[in-house]
């Protein structure tokens, strides 16, 4: 293969991926649920191909390649072109109402709980640590809070998901929740079963029984050892 060339199925999707990354689970998640055909090329995040800056110039995973020949990159951005592609899987609502709910859940999700996994294990300093494990708990509260305030709305089908069954919510966000497991491994840090994260720890357990979630998750130790990397003092 040359420096011009990168491989990809003709007519078809194809879809550069790695199985450790939280952001291409998501881009799986997607294709699995709405039950599309891919070719998945995996891609080695410590050595890339040299071709692959001519499917994604910023070199991160995931990125699809379109049967147009067109290149999509970000993980959300390519959910939702699967969700909106397949309306037949019902990943998301047709109701504009119920759609903005469903963005806003994951925005909460996404400034309220992902960037405070990452500052809780990236640092060593024990005061530090301790304030951001306090923000994502503080963040997991209002979490719980929306999800039980889904749950009474009649698209929210008394849970345990954010649409009573598998659906874009738990393809966008369940890999970070999946984050958990390293977080307690590192960082001593669990959620506690109060009533006020009641709702998040009935969501957490129906995601890790979930068929769709364990088909993509790494096992507990290959994902600990993979984290190692943002733990200074690991």
């Amino acid at each position: 293969m040359n420096t011009t060339e990168y491989p990809y199925e003709e007519n078809s999707y194809t879809l550069y991926s790695n199985k450790l990354c939280p952001y291409a689970q998501r881009a799986l998640r997607a294709f699995d649920a709405a039950q599309v055909p891919y070719k998945l090329v995996e891609i080695d995040l410590k050595n890339k191909p040299e071709w692959y800056h001519l499917v994604n110039p910023q070199l991160k995973v995931p990125a699809l390649r379109t049967p147009s020949g067109a290149i999509l990159i970000e993980s959300l951005v390519i959910a939702e072109f699967v969700a909106d592609q397949h309306p037949e899987a019902h990943l998301l609502s047709a109701d504009s109402t119920e759609r903005a709910q469903l963005r806003l859940f994951i925005e909460l999700f996404t400034t309220r709980y992902n960037p405070f996994i990452y500052r809780t294990l990236m640092t060593a300093d024990k005061e530090e640590q301790e304030k951001h494990k306090q923000a994502l708990l503080d963040g997991l509260k209002v979490i719980s809070k929306e999800l039980a305030r889904q749950w009474e709305r009649p698209s929210g089908k008394n849970g345990p998901f954010w649409y009573g069954q598998w659906g874009y919510a738990e393809v966008a966000l369940s890999s970070f929740v999946g984050l958990l497991v390293p977080l307690a491994h590192y960082r001593g840090l669990s959620v506690p079963e109060a009533e006020e994260f009641a709702a998040f720890n009935r969501w957490h357990q129906a995601i890790l029984q979930a068929p769709e979630f364990l088909k993509f998750k790494p096992e507990d130790q290959i994902l600990i050892e993979a984290y190692k990397k943002f733990v200074p003092d690991a």
